[in-house]
Parts: structure tokens; sequence; C-alpha cells
């Protein structure tokens, strides 16, 4: 797994118990696994079919750096299937975990089309 990006906790990202919001999370991970689908399948148009539950191991807290990880795991004849960790930068302690996010490759009218990568790119 490869670490792409990173965000820094500040305040205005906390929930009422002080630690990051799950809502804020979810965002910054459906930007960045939308970028990194994007790249992989060298495409403008795609959309996130599936997001699996995500699965939280640790609370985030201001000042920490936060990075997020992203591997393929499957290729479909349209889609991606990525997965996603969250770490701190730091110590790598593991923040959250997103086993299945499903991008699907579309037209210009958001029907389904080939992404033409191969097998072997998973």
């Amino acid at each position: 797994m490869k670490y792409f990006s990173r965000h820094i906790i500040m305040p205005v990202h906390l929930n009422s118990t002080k630690s990051l919001c799950c809502g804020q999370l979810l965002s910054w991970v459906n930007e960045e696994a939308t970028i990194f689908a994007s790249c992989q399948m060298r495409s403008q148009f795609h959309i996130a079919k599936v997001i699996s539950e995500i699965s939280f191991m640790a609370p985030a807290q201001t000042g920490d750096i936060i990075e997020f990880g992203f591997e393929l795991v499957s290729l479909g004849q349209s889609s991606v299937t990525v997965r996603c960790k969250i770490r701190n930068k730091v110590n790598h302690a593991p923040i959250a975990f997103i086993d299945k996010m499903v991008f699907v490759n579309v037209n210009e009218n958001g029907l389904p089309i080939p992404h033409g990568m191969r097998a072997n790119a998973a």
C-alpha cells in the first residue's frame, strides 16, 4: 500500500469528543480515493458505486497529521476496486480502514464504459 496524501487535524475538524469527526474523514477519503481511481483509470468521468463499511481503530486529535493509503484490489471491465487505510503519519498507528471502494468509468451520459486497463495492473 502506498500513501499518497496527508491532512493535518485542526479544531474545526473535531466532533464533540474533541476527536476527528467521521464525516470530515469520509469527505477527505472520498476526495482522495476519487483522485486515486481517476489516476488509475486515466479517466475524467467516473462515479463511486460502492463504499463498504469503515472501521475506526483509533481517534485522531488536533495537530495529528494523518495520511491516506490506497491500493488497487481488482479490476472489472469498467470498474476498479480500491482499498484504503488511514494512519497517523508520525507513529503509523492505524486510524481507519475501508476494505472496498468501487469506482466505475462512465461516459458523458453517466453510462459505464470500459476503462481499458489490464488485469496485471491490479
